[in-house]
């Protein structure tokens, strides 16, 4: 794969992961009050969950697919960087995918079972602990905690990378410092989200705004790495003898 490909291949992946973020997000809060609903107790979850579950469980599937697409986009940008910061950035990008897919794939693989289980008189009790199990470690602990902590990180060596001049050598100054200052806007913000199992309410406040940024500056590095051309390397000269 020539490197215009790779940038091009990376921004359409990570366009892709951002258009597919925004709608999920956008569709769970309007039927399912997500992500607001998760503070409600289990029965509440459940019952809320079960009126529409399968368009719930659906766009779930697609949180979890813009989730998995921050895989492949941490090995070609990672490519792209080269040496160790290339290396941390294919590492991270696919640890961070590997924990949010993980958290988000409950929804779609082992809800569904208990949220059945849930309405039988006779498994109810061990279905609400089931759930509140999975709700904790994949959930809060691995898929968001981690999660948040593993993506901005990846999202701040993207801009180290994106400033050296290691992804966009053709932008403008103007440009790269701006898709910077956005990038660790939103890495900052998303990084709070670590602190919502302590209970501090702003937090989530917070990390949803860094989402929101996070996903407007994918799509700001997709529009910029898809345009930026790769310049012809100069003939080779002889020095003379």
């Amino acid at each position: 794969m020539n490197m215009l490909t790779t940038r091009r291949t990376a921004a359409a992946m990570m366009a892709g992961a951002a258009c597919l973020a925004i709608a999920g997000f956008t569709a769970l809060g309007s039927i399912f009050e997500y992500p607001q609903i998760l503070k409600e107790p289990t029965t509440e979850i459940l019952h809320l969950y079960r009126e529409n579950q399968e368009g719930i469980t659906g766009w779930f599937l697609a949180l979890v697919i813009s989730a998995a697409l921050l895989a492949p986009v941490g090995i070609l940008l990672g490519r792209m960087a080269g040496g160790t910061l290339g290396r941390w950035i294919t590492g991270l990008g696919i640890t961070a995918a590997t924990a949010q897919v993980v958290g988000l794939a409950r929804w779609v693989l082992l809800v569904p079972g208990v949220s059945d289980d849930a309405i039988r008189p006779a498994l109810a009790n061990d279905a609400y602990r089931t759930f509140e199990a999975l709700h904790f470690w994949l959930g809060t602990i691995l898929g968001e905690t981690i999660g948040y902590a593993l993506t901005a990180s990846f999202t701040v060596l993207v801009v180290i990378a994106l400033t050296r001049g290691d992804l966009t050598a053709a932008t403008t100054s103007r440009s790269t410092r701006w898709l910077g200052y956005l990038g660790y806007l939103s890495a900052a913000l998303i990084a709070t989200g670590v602190v919502i199992p302590l209970g501090l309410g702003g937090a989530s406040i917070t990390n949803f705004a860094g989402y929101v940024a996070w996903c407007l500056w994918l799509i700001a590095m997709a529009v910029t790495l898809w345009r930026t051309r790769v310049p012809r390397s100069s003939a080779p000269t002889l020095a003379s003898s």
